[in-house]
């Protein structure tokens, strides 16, 4: 395991994009892209603290804005407002997964642990309730056909899978993964169809397959797991955000979350 790059609060929502990782630092509240080497470019600033991270077809950035609920628009380092959800919640927005077609999934977060909802943003802007009754969504990942998508219900300790209707809409909800006492953050999606997650609870990532079976595990030692994306040059780079704490006092004061990188077998 090697460090790709240290110094930030705290990293999430990382996508391997045209040759550099794209995450999200919540707390220093900016949107970086990181080369192979470490170079990093802040994109942009994002007031209401970033998150989830994906891309329209024309190739526009969007990113989450958590505390104002809001998805924005990234375009020369500066954003606008691509779909508004603080009609539809009070709750902070996390994660997101862009389709092909141009809409993307998000999430909404409740740290009480009380149930919330998955939204479908469409390419015009417009919010519709997804799903409903779930455990934080988190992390949510689209097989490469974009008919299968799986999402980290980090209480439920469970990864849940929906088939996507051709008007977008998610059906046939089912467990794709129990993971026992593993609590499911960030995922990634390798090509034999198993599944990187980010154990935030358990200081570790580890690689699972349809139905729950643990194939790898990968400690980080006393820093928790966050987030994890495949890529690199050739698809066999798993990037893991790393931090020791989620405060975000301590967070922004002691700037010891990493993005560390391994060599694995399967590629992206």
């Amino acid at each position: 395991m090697e460090t790709l790059i240290g110094g930030g609060a705290f990293f999430e929502g990382a996508r391997w994009h045209e040759g550099r990782l794209w995450v999200s630092d919540f707390w220093r509240r900016h949107v970086l892209a990181i080369s192979m080497d470490g170079t990093a470019e802040v994109v942009a600033e994002v007031p209401g603290s970033p998150s989830g991270l994906g891309w329209l077809p024309d190739g526009s950035p969007l990113v989450a804005s958590m505390m104002d609920r809001k998805v924005l628009r990234i375009d020369d380092g500066k954003t606008s407002v691509h779909a508004d959800l603080s009609a539809l919640t009070d709750l902070p927005v996390n994660d997101l997964v862009m389709h092909p077609s141009g809409r993307a999934y998000v999430g909404a977060c409740d740290f009480s642990g009380a149930p919330t909802k998955l939204y479908r943003v469409d390419p015009d802007g417009g919010v519709h309730e997804a799903a409903d009754d779930m455990a934080f969504p988190n992390g949510p990942a689209l097989t490469p056909d974009g008919r299968t998508l799986i999402i980290a219900e980090s209480y439920a300790n469970r990864l849940t899978a929906f088939d996507l209707a051709p008007d977008g809409a998610l059906v046939n909800r089912r467990v794709w993964a129990d993971l026992g006492s593993a609590n499911p953050d960030g995922i990634a999606l390798d090509s034999e169809g198993a599944v990187w997650v980010a154990d935030a609870g358990g200081n570790r990532a580890i690689r699972v397959k349809e139905g729950g079976e643990i194939l790898q595990e990968i400690s980080t030692g006393d820093d928790g797991v966050f987030a994890c994306a495949l890529g690199g040059p050739d698809g066999h780079t798993l990037f893991l955000c790393t931090a020791p704490t989620f405060d975000p006092e301590e967070a922004a004061r002691i700037l010891k979350a990493e993005i560390r990188t391994v060599r694995v077998d399967v590629p992206a």
